[in-house]
């Protein structure tokens, strides 16, 4: 360890030319610094986070390291690889000795990962229901399928191994049913659709996903949408800015798919922080300066409806999370602008 508090490795002929971040994963150095628990994401995630250098500078996971180089690496504070449970607010839509469905706030980490501890439904879940402690993994107990930290509406969580290899099993198998609204910027042309585009990692932005720069191993994503229903409103330079409520279906499970997928198509979720911005949309598209709007403070994607087969009877069962005060309140107001003057 240098005076700087961080831990130096250096670069042999042997490792030459392997990625930055599975060296980091394998090598036995590195790998006592991090901690044993950490997965080669979390890894990536300290590379973006400028906790590990590269010669002295921020790098990319990527990055093909060659002999004599210089990694160094953050110490980080020792952790516990279990999660603690914490007495957090759970707004629970069904729950039996199998399974509980939740009604998921948006702001909410769905499970702990590097930097982010606490504070997540997991932690909440544990507090509520110990028993799930270490079901499927130790930081995702009962997770079987996942929503955006932004994205609110209904989550279905395991309690049990044999809950937990039965869900897996219908989300593999696309027998489950998803339903979500989503509101998006212009007019979307047509009454319903299906995109049918694979997503895949961003070949420059990591962080990102995409269906049109995406590097290799992009895999096959399908998403049906139907219009439900279409506003338009005046913007500050006097053009009509046009934004369409949506009823969406992704027959697929990729990461951040709806968001992708309908950003992709050129109208990305109003709110959407990631892939709403730095496109060059026309006048009408923009965000108008209209209060209202801007204080949407996340992507407006709510997932309203999941449908799956009984864990016991195989029986067709469908649960329902409302619309949130926050894509309410949109609403209503887009509503009242259409119909009406200006507030």
């Amino acid at each position: 360890m240098n005076a700087s508090g961080t831990q130096e490795v250096w670069i042999d002929d042997g490792a030459a030319g392997s990625r930055l971040d599975l060296f980091l994963a394998r090598h036995p150095t590195p790998a006592k610094t991090l901690g044993a628990t950490f997965s080669r994401s979390e890894i990536q995630r300290l590379i973006d986070e400028g906790q590990i250098t590269l010669n002295g500078a921020r790098t990319k996971a990527s990055t093909r390291i060659k002999e004599h180089d210089r990694i160094d690496i953050r110490l980080l504070p020792p952790r516990d690889a279990e999660v603690g449970a914490e007495a957090l607010p759970l707004a629970i839509l069904y729950e039996d000795a199998d399974c509980i469905v939740l009604n998921k706030a948006p702001g909410i980490t769905v499970h702990p990962a590097a930097g982010h501890w606490s504070g997540t439904l997991v932690n909440a879940l544990l507090h509520h229901c110990p028993e799930m402690d270490g079901i499927g993994g130790i930081r995702r107990p009962g997770i079987v399928h996942r929503l955006d930290k932004d994205t609110s509406g209904v989550m279905i969580v395991a309690k049990n191994m044999a809950a937990y290899h039965n869900l897996v099993l219908q989300f593999k198998n696309r027998t489950v049913e998803k339903e979500y609204i989503a509101i998006a910027w212009g007019n979307v042309i047509g009454d319903k659709g299906v995109i049918d585009r694979p997503i895949g990692r961003h070949r420059s932005d990591r962080k990102k996903m995409s269906s049109v720069f995406f590097s290799k191993g992009a895999r096959e994503a399908l998403t049906d949408w139907a219009v439900e229903e279409r506003f338009a409103l005046a913007s500050t330079n006097g053009a009509s800015c046009f934004m369409t409520l949506l009823r969406v279906r992704p027959r697929t499970g990729r990461t951040h798919q709806i968001r992708v997928h309908l950003a992709d198509c050129g109208h990305p979720l109003l709110g959407d922080s990631m892939y709403g911005k730095k496109r060059n949309h026309s006048a009408r598209w923009l965000e108008s300066g209209d209060p209202r709007i801007q204080l949407l403070s996340r992507q407006a994607l709510h997932a309203e409806k999941l449908t799956i087969k009984h864990l016991r009877t195989g029986q067709p069962i469908r649960f329902t999370a409302p619309l949130p005060e926050d894509l309410v309140a949109l609403r209503d107001y887009l509503r009242r602008k259409r119909n009406g003057p200006a507030e």
